[in-house]
């Protein structure tokens, strides 16, 4: 299980006059503090610049050719760039809301889209990012047709994207982009680990395919706000992997317990000589 940014931060509380260097450094620093991987340059530098500076593998973000109106020719000279360059996972994001979907022919554009854009690109993990609402229109024969190793969905925006997470073969990873990008927004982990295990149980995936990320760009938050929902987005992640005990200790019990969560309270188990409730 791993937890990575579907999108960009805002800008670090540096002085004014602070080298990019040093706002790709604080972006890369806050991710790596919370457990996140791959990293993302959170829109504070390259890709080529952040791989030099830290340990951790550090994802690749592409405009994809659909919702950017870019040419495939230019998207994948993009990603062929990268992946030339050494970079291991490369991820095409496309807008939702720019797909276009209420055309008859946008899943037949779609799917040739990315065909053209990532056929034959061997040995660099490729990843589809479908954000801001729902994709399920396109349907999983055009979502799938490129090949992609994983699909990222924003589970917030697009709540109906988890029918393409149920549609998904069961070799393709899946993250899952169930943390908002609000404030206030409910950030308890409870949801997050529904999600990671749902996810986790379609097709018999597994835990080792699924990752939890956002639900696209933090930017327009607050650098602390966002760091909350870093450091939030890293420690759900860790709890579905985690012994029983610190499972219960982190959660609302309620989450746990089918009865409790009908009460609405948690009761205590009886023990002999409790009155009869």
């Amino acid at each position: 299980m791993f937890a990575t940014l579907l999108g960009p931060l805002p800008r670090p509380p540096l002085p004014d006059d602070a080298a990019p260097e040093a706002l790709l450094d604080a972006a890369l620093a806050v991710q790596a503090e919370h457990g996140l991987e791959p990293l993302t340059t959170a829109g504070w530098g390259d890709w080529s610049a952040a791989t030099h500076r830290t340990d951790r593998l550090v994802k690749g973000v592409v405009a994809g050719p659909v919702s950017s109106r870019r040419s495939t020719e230019k998207v994948r000279d993009e990603i062929a760039g990268l992946a030339d360059a050494g970079c291991p996972w490369i991820e095409v994001h496309e807008w939702v809301p720019d797909l276009r979907l209420a055309e008859p022919d946008a899943p037949a554009r779609f799917a040739a889209a990315h065909v053209a854009a990532t056929d034959g690109l061997d040995g660099v993990h490729l990843s589809l990012a479908l954000l801001g609402g729902n994709a399920d229109a396109l349907g999983s024969a055009a979502v799938f047709a490129a090949g992609y190793a994983s699909l990222a969905v924003d589970l917030i925006a697009g709540p109906d994207n988890w029918r393409l997470v149920v549609a998904a073969p069961s070799d393709r990873g899946i993250v899952a982009g169930a943390l908002s990008v609000h404030v206030p927004a409910d950030d308890g982990p409870e949801v997050l680990i529904w999600a990671a295990r749902y996810a986790a149980s379609t097709a018999g995936r597994g835990e080792a395919r699924v990752g939890l990320a956002t639900a696209g760009s933090l930017a327009d938050l607050t650098w602390d706000a966002a760091v909350r929902k870093v450091e939030r987005l890293g420690s759900a992640a860790r709890l579905v992997t985690a012994s029983p005990e610190e499972g219960r200790a982190a959660v609302d019990p309620r989450a746990l317990d089918i009865r409790s969560a009908a009460l609405g309270r948690v009761r205590k188990p009886r023990t002999p000589g409790d009155p009869t409730p």
